[in-house]
């Protein structure tokens, strides 16, 4: 089977139901949810499955997710139908909350790192926060955008950082704080950051 089929040679690519230029807002922002799901792939392989079988399960489900939200960003047919709902938002925000009452306490900023899978799950966090980035740009330029992907990456971003924050606890490695970050978590990092 061949995979190239030469048709993207001339700068352009295909959507659902179009073609359009492969630097066009779309297609770079569904490029970034590949960048994110190819990450949390990484991340996975650094998990021990005896010790993350919870985070395993969530983020083979992420994975899954971002391809639907690929699609239906892909997707410009008439009368299009969309894959992502509310659902795994909701599902996101209930395992942000666990994995945050289990995290240690936190009250400053923590610099990325410590075992391999969490400095994994930062670097999928900040592409992350980059897809959200360029889908809000999208919102502005282009009209019929499920919205509902900008929610996502947004909750999946703070999924990945309560990820990231457990996958280093559960091995005894502690948070390494940014050392002249003043008090910007309320609760031990179980609420909001003061400043949202």
């Amino acid at each position: 089977m061949r995979i190239y089929t030469r048709t993207g040679d001339k700068g352009q690519t295909s959507l659902i139901g179009a073609r359009t230029d492969k630097d066009a807002p779309r297609v770079e922002t569904y490029g970034t949810i590949d960048e994110v799901n190819s990450f949390i792939g990484k991340a996975m392989t650094e998990l021990d499955s005896t010790i993350f079988s919870d985070l395993l399960t969530d983020l083979e489900a992420i994975q899954n997710e971002l391809f639907d939200c690929g699609g239906d960003l892909s997707n410009v047919k008439p009368n299009r139908t969309y894959k992502m709902s509310e659902e795994p938002v909701e599902v996101l925000e209930k395992r942000i909350d666990e994995l945050m009452e289990e995290a240690p306490l936190l009250e400053r900023f923590i610099l990325p790192g410590g075992s391999p899978a969490a400095a994994t799950l930062h670097i999928a966090r900040t592409v992350t926060r980059r897809a959200e980035r360029l889908m809000v740009t999208l919102m502005k330029v282009e009209e019929d955008i499920p919205t509902v992907v900008q929610r996502y990456l947004n909750r999946l971003s703070d999924y990945l950082f309560a990820a990231s924050r457990v996958a280093n606890s559960r091995i005894n490695i502690p948070d390494n704080e940014y050392v002249r970050s003043a008090k910007v978590f309320r609760n031990g990092g179980r609420a909001k950051k003061v400043e949202e």
